[in-house]
């Protein structure tokens, strides 16, 4: 069988890159892609470190271990275009000149989750930080794939309302 040798990385390369950097994430030229989930997704106007910082900040912000991370890839995909470039840059620096501050190379390599939401709390207040919040939000809850895994079944309107869709089956009362 002849195999075409095609530029970019392998399967095994993009793996074992992901492996040795210690991150849940593997950045290229263009691209973030996670080394233990089945997702990855292009740059369009971000740098692809600056993309995988927002969303382990996003991850961080709303933590749910039970949501994978292509749910918040989704929620921050609306903050990679070149109209928002570069604010986004700009926070993401100050978000790691924070964690330069306390000792580490980056956000992303901060490898407690504690350590992560204390950086975070220092720049709560700053504008960078709220516009994030504020977009997640709607960005990652609203995304229909989501509610399931809360619980949610969505919009009533459209089945009569909550009160015959099982609203009042309260058993405990």
């Amino acid at each position: 069988m002849n195999r075409i040798k095609m530029k970019g990385l392998t399967r095994r390369e993009l793996l074992s890159r992901g492996a040795a950097a210690g991150t849940s994430f593997v950045i290229g030229a263009g691209f973030v892609a996670s080394t233990d989930a089945a997702w990855a997704t292009e740059m369009n106007a971000l740098k692809p470190d600056t993309f995988a910082t927002l969303v382990q900040m996003a991850r961080d912000i709303y933590p749910h271990d039970h949501v994978g991370d292509e749910y918040y890839v989704a929620a921050v995909k609306g903050y990679d275009t070149p109209d928002s470039a570069d604010e986004i840059e700009a926070g993401i620096e100050a978000l790691n000149a924070a964690a330069r501050a306390s000792g580490h190379g980056s956000y992303l390599d901060v490898g407690w989750e504690r350590d992560r939401v204390d950086i975070l709390r220092g720049m709560e207040d700053s504008a960078f930080f709220q516009k994030i919040r504020g977009g997640l939000v709607t960005g990652l809850y609203n995304q229909k794939a989501v509610w399931p895994l809360f619980g949610y079944e969505g919009e009533s309107y459209s089945e009569g309302g909550y009160i015959d869709r099982g609203f009042d089956d309260i058993n405990w009362l």
